[in-house]
């Protein structure tokens, strides 16, 4: 009787665990759905819905935040759907008490990277003809990976938006990517596959 009792506390701290662990992921009891790119002019730190047990400061300060973005595709008969995405329930800012507007400019800039980046793939894609869906899935994959590594490099040279020179410099350098590639803002590349 006690092994059955005992399966059943492990079992239940088990679910409690994985629930735990899916929660400080995204935030399921206030969910919101991904904004599009499109939307990024009515985005405030109050969208910013995820929860965050671990951090309890970044380098000892209380003042930040951490925003979800990602690039997603998707393929239709004769195009591909390149879109990018802010995901409300998974972005989160430590303490709500100090909100302010360069904390939210620095990360609604961690998603004017992944639009820039986004509108790079349309740009490679359209440069193609007759390429297969795994040629692009790869060409996407290397290009979200550069972005990635694009968004670390930011945020370590601005320090997470506290070395205000650095903060202006990227700026100035994402917003003359996104203008770069202002031919690319529609989600939709068409494309010939083999």
């Amino acid at each position: 009787m006690k092994k059955k009792h005992l399966g059943v506390i492990i079992s239940f701290l088990l679910f409690l665990l994985v629930a735990f662990i899916i929660l400080t992921k995204v935030n399921f009891l206030n969910y919101r759905s991904p904004k599009n790119y499109s939307e990024i002019d009515h985005i405030t730190l109050n969208d910013f819905r995820g929860l965050e047990f671990f951090q309890t400061s970044l380098y000892g300060n209380e003042h930040f935040a951490y925003i979800k973005t990602t690039i997603d595709y998707s393929f239709e008969k004769d195009s591909v759907r390149v879109e990018s995405f802010f995901h409300p329930s998974s972005s989160y800012v430590y303490n709500r008490k100090v909100f302010s507007n360069e904390l939210l400019n620095h990360e609604l800039y961690h998603f004017k990277i992944t639009e820039a980046y986004t509108r790079m793939i349309k740009n490679e894609i359209s440069k193609r003809k007759n390429v297969s869906k795994r040629e692009i899935e790869d060409l996407i994959e290397n290009l979200k990976n550069s972005e990635r590594q694009f968004q670390w490099k930011y945020d370590d040279d601005t320090f997470h938006s506290y070395v205000l020179r650095e903060q202006k410099k990227y700026e100035k350098n994402i917003d003359s990517l996104l203008m770069t590639h202002i031919n690319f803002k529609t989600p939709k590349v068409y494309i010939y596959e083999k």
